[in-house]
Order: C-alpha cells, then structure tokens, then sequence
C-alpha cells in the first residue's frame, strides 16, 4: 500500500496524543518517513500531513517561481510559516498541539482522512459538514455526457 485512503475517527488521550491510524502507520512506514511535514491547508479547517516528499513538491513548486514575487512570498510563507514538523512516538501516535488545534479546532476526536500522497486532520464534525458539502457539488455536476455524473464506469 502506497497511498493515504479512507478516513478514520480516534480519541485523544489525556496526554494530548492521538494514534495515528494502522492503515496510515503502513504507508509512512513503507515510505521510510519518521518525522512527518504538516501544513495548515489554506481553504480547509484541517492540518495537510505527509513525509519529506510533501514538503519537497511545495519546495519544487517555489523553484518554479521568480523569488522576488509576491506568489514566492506567499508559497513561501505558506511552505514554512504554516508548517511544522511532527514526531512519531514509538506507539504510532502523535502530539495534538496549538498548531493543529487552533487551525482545526479538534478537541478530544480527529478525524484522518486519506488524501492519496498525504493525510488529513479534520475535527470530525467539520470534515463531515465538509464531505456532505464536497457530495452535493460532485453528485450535481454535470457529465461530458450531458447528465449527472455517479460512479465512474
């Protein structure tokens, strides 16, 4: 498995830890990565969090950009300024610190939710508002076809 799929709700302990789920310990731990990147996602009330590799596509995608404009100054301060590193204990879990609480507003719940090359931390009744929100959008947008789109064929 090479891919963050699916989603999953787990407590927050009294130590402020959460477990990160088996599913996405398998992915990091085929990857190789020990230290995770996170990220406050821009439109979203969630916290991006990936390997190294997420950090270097965001990285690549500055080089792209001439370093004195103002989109360089943005990404920049998106790339490093909203972004931390998170550790790993040897139990799979992870810190809920200020920066994932005040950006999410988790509590005592987080929801992971699967991105393909990253994962999500979502307070769990805002991510559902959000996926109610992302179904009604994709189920009413119209096909090449002419009609609505369901499943793809």
């Amino acid at each position: 498995m090479d891919r963050f799929l699916s989603n999953a709700v787990n407590n927050v302990d009294a130590k402020g830890r959460v477990s990160i789920p088996a599913a996405f310990r398998q992915v990091l731990a085929a990857k190789g990565f020990r230290e995770l990147y996170a990220l406050q996602a821009i439109n979203e009330p969630a916290i991006d969090v990936g390997g190294i590799d997420l950090l270097e596509r965001y990285e690549k995608r500055l080089e792209a950009e001439d370093p004195f404009s103002q989109t360089y100054s943005d990404m920049s301060l998106f790339t490093y300024g909203d972004g931390a590193f998170l550790k790993t204990d040897g139990e799979g879990r992870i810190s809920v610190n200020d920066f994932i609480r005040t950006h999410t507003g988790i509590a005592d719940r987080v929801a992971f939710v699967g991105r393909n090359h990253f994962f999500q931390l979502w307070e769990p009744a805002k991510f559902e508002a959000h996926r109610a929100e992302v179904r009604a959008r994709l189920s009413g947008r119209p096909s090449a076809r002419g009609g609505s789109e369901s499943a793809p064929e």
